[in-house]
């Protein structure tokens, strides 16, 4: 699914972010968030005394049901290549969070992992033994996202909407992480 210098097994397990999902996603977010904004904005024209006709409701209607497709698709375009996505393989781990370059770490340096969140906001935490163990892949995007904590500096990665979900992607990680007994 990427191309990077890192080659993984066959059996490696790819989870990503279909665009169709972030799209409807990203579509009702907007939409909930254009709607809050236009009756705010009624509110505060009846409080100043404005009385809209029905004209004026006409395009607010036409905004909402234009603005959010619009918009979602906008953003959606310019994230097109750079989702999110996570790879499981014998050779280790491979993520990316939308927009940020990827990441390498290989089984022994993970240290945990685990969700945090809830929905289509849900972040898989990964945190590494040791930061010499962390290879940043090359490519586009920013740096990757990381999360201070008293343990040390954690990966993040917005899983909320990868197919398969959430789970299965915890539940294919704890059975990869070897045991530290």
């Amino acid at each position: 699914m990427r191309d990077h210098p890192l080659e993984v097994g066959e059996d490696a397990t790819t989870f990503f972010q279909p665009r169709a999902m972030v799209f409807v996603t990203m579509l009702w977010v907007i939409a909930l968030g254009w709607l809050a904004c236009g009756v705010l904005v009624l509110l505060v024209a009846f409080a100043l005394g404005a009385r809209p006709g029905v004209g004026d409701l006409v395009l607010a209607l036409e905004s909402v049901l234009i603005g959010p497709p619009v918009v979602a698709g906008a953003i959606l375009l310019l994230a097109w290549r750079r989702l999110g996505w996570l790879k499981s393989s014998v050779r280790g781990l491979e993520f990316g969070a939308t927009g940020r370059r990827g990441v390498h770490l290989p089984w022994r340096a993970v240290a945990s992992v685990g969700l945090r969140r809830w929905g289509p906001f849900t972040e898989l935490v990964i945190t590494p033994t040791s930061r010499d163990e962390v290879t940043e892949l090359p490519g586009p995007g920013r740096r990757p996202r990381m999360l201070r904590r008293d343990g040390g500096p954690a990966f993040l990665v917005d899983v909320g909407l990868m197919s398969p979900g959430p789970e299965t992607l915890l539940a294919e990680l704890h059975r990869r992480i070897p045991s530290r007994v």
